[in-house]
């Protein structure tokens, strides 16, 4: 039975910032291969306390950095430096449901980081489910589901604002999302992605993407559920999405909300939830876990950082 997450608890000679970073170092063949084991794992009790402190440890793993502004995120995020940025700006009573992190698109990262700058006043856990176990239980639960996943694929429509909204977990705007200024610049970037597209009234934007796999298959033969499906379904609703028609499998057929009720229960059930401590840093497989944000009041602040 692997511990989910790890948790691993600070060295005694981490006193400062340079003798954790130093300390990452010198673990980081360790930390990969424990992350790889578990899917997550968390560094709690070490004297960290800024976006500069999270910065500079994320440096210490040597991992090359995958920038916001080059990715194909839904969501608004405001960078802190150059490698850390806020995990997302909707407000704090926003569920954010089980996703892995980019998987709508075409472009994602290999490892996520996160760092827990501001406790929140109640609430605000990260929820983590490991997705090659939901895979496991779904493949007894509706076999012929997963069958007709890894043959069609999937398909994720949503609508990008003409401005950022900020009420939105989704609410990234279409200039922001594919790093253009005007439409016919979207136009081509969108066909450069093999994305579909219409404009809407107040010139927002509504794409769809092209056939992405919803299984996936990793170097040591486990497979995994990797996709947006739970997100998607439940989460992209608001003024744009209309949540059940964000998602269809690659030949365009639905996918019956019976169907997404039971995946989404049966994640529910494996899911734990992570309550943050100031300090804490989360490492998280990108392919193994997906993650959320439960509703919460107050301040709290989780910062993250995408490498490869």
């Amino acid at each position: 039975m692997i511990d989910f997450p790890l948790v691993i608890n600070a060295d005694k000679n981490c006193h400062d910032l340079q003798s954790v970073c130093d300390w990452i170092s010198g673990k980081k063949s360790e930390l990969e291969v424990q992350l790889t084991n578990s899917g997550a794992v968390l560094l709690r009790g070490f004297p960290l306390k800024n976006a500069q402190d999270f910065d500079q440890c994320v440096q210490a793993f040597n991992l090359k950095n995958f920038t916001y502004s080059e990715s194909l995120s839904n969501a608004v995020r405001h960078n802190r430096t150059e490698r850390v940025f806020t995990a997302n700006e909707a407000p704090p009573d926003v569920e954010i449901f089980l996703h892995h992190v980019m998987a709508q698109s075409p472009i994602f990262p290999g490892i996520l980081l996160f760092f827990c700058e501001e406790m929140s006043d109640s609430g605000g856990a990260t929820p983590l489910c490991q997705s090659d176990i939901l895979l496991d239980l779904l493949l007894v639960s509706d076999p012929d589901f997963i069958a007709e996943l890894e043959e069609k694929g999937v398909r994720y429509t949503n609508v990008m604002p003409a401005a950022a909204d900020l009420d939105s977990g989704q609410g990234r705007s279409w200039q922001d999302t594919l790093g253009v200024r005007t439409q016919e610049d979207a136009e081509a970037r969108l066909t450069e992605l093999d994305y579909s597209w219409r404009w809407q009234e107040g010139l927002s934007l509504k794409v769809t993407t092209p056939v992405l796999p919803a299984i996936r298959s990793l170097e040591d033969g486990r497979k995994v559920f990797f996709n947006q499906l739970i997100a998607a379904y439940r989460g992209w609703k608001n003024a744009r999405d209309g949540g059940k028609k964000a998602i269809q499998f690659g030949d365009k057929t639905v996918i019956e909300e019976a169907t997404m009720e039971n995946v989404c229960s049966l994640a529910e059930s494996i899911t734990f939830d992570q309550y943050w401590q100031l300090g804490d840093i989360v490492l998280v497989s990108k392919f193994l876990v997906m993650l959320g944000r439960r509703q919460g009041s107050g301040r709290g602040k989780v910062l993250a950082s995408l490498g490869d």
